[in-house]
């Protein structure tokens, strides 16, 4: 990966522009966050009243693709699930700014741990909702950013769609955080956004190594209390098995809409025990 980055970085800067520009549209394709830190109230209709609440974090870009088809597949499969989508990035097309701004990224995790503690107080029937986070490439840094500013078992579970951040990302605190634990879709396809795109910029955590949305996460190698947490990481590499989906592996086909309902929906109504 870093022979990668030599050989574009000792490319005319014509050349460069050209090579990189690709990469970059593939980081932000589909990856979305909004403007502003406010958070959308926009949503469909409910078929029933929800009986949990799913933030999704958007990639880069604040494109919309994931949030947008995500809402789409749950409301295709009639489940009473409430979508909300977390409005984080800088702007319509700022992929630049929201990948490189990991102060921004971990800021917005921190209202967004404020926003799922309001979900926490108790509804006229005594229990709150319960609240699941699903991220796609940089709105995984927001979403684990979050983690760390909320107590254990604050939320069900978080899924996490072809996440930039490194594969050596620390992730006890969203380990803890989450009562089921994370879920983790990467491919090693995925050689345009997470591949040279991180090999020139680094990852989201502004790392110098290769994505987890690439390899998936490194587990820790010690046998302490804390590689125990790790148990509640279940990672799932591509495979042409689900190109029947429209997932090929790419950046993209992590949020294609039957992909969503065929692997992601299960794990929203999974309740455990």
């Amino acid at each position: 990966m870093f022979l990668a980055v030599e050989v574009v970085i000792g490319m005319r800067p014509v050349l460069f522009r050209s090579c990189l520009l690709p990469a970059l549209v593939a980081l932000g394709a589909g990856c979305a966050g909004v403007p502003s830190s406010r958070y959308s109230t926009a949503s469909r209709p409910a078929i029933c009243p929800p009986q949990a609440i799913v933030f999704v974090l958007d990639g880069v870009g604040n494109f919309g693709t994931t949030s947008t088809s995500l809402r789409d597949a749950i409301e295709e499969s009639g489940l009473p699930l409430y979508v909300q989508t977390v409005e984080w990035s800088h702007g319509y097309g700022r992929v630049f700014a929201d990948h490189l701004d990991n102060c921004h990224a971990r800021n917005e995790g921190r209202k967004l741990a404020a926003q799922i503690a309001c979900y926490q107080q108790p509804r006229a029937d005594g229990q709150p909702l319960p609240v699941y986070l699903v991220a796609h490439s940089g709105g995984s840094a927001v979403a684990l950013a979050a983690t760390e500013w909320l107590p254990p078992g604050s939320v069900e579970r978080i899924v996490l769609l072809a996440p930039s951040v490194s594969a050596d990302y620390d992730l006890r605190p969203a380990l803890r955080c989450s009562r089921l634990g994370i879920d983790v879709f990467h491919s090693q396809r995925d050689v345009l956004a997470l591949g040279l795109g991180v090999a020139v910029l680094g990852t989201a955590d502004r790392q110098r190594t290769a994505a987890a949305g690439r390899v998936g996460f490194r587990p820790p190698d010690d046998c302490s209390a804390d590689a125990a947490l790790y148990l509640k990481l279940r990672q799932y590499p591509w495979d042409p098995c689900v190109a029947w989906t429209g997932h090929l592996g790419g950046h993209e086909g992590a949020h294609h809409r039957r992909f969503l309902r065929a692997y992601v929906l299960p794990l929203l109504t999974e309740r455990g025990t």
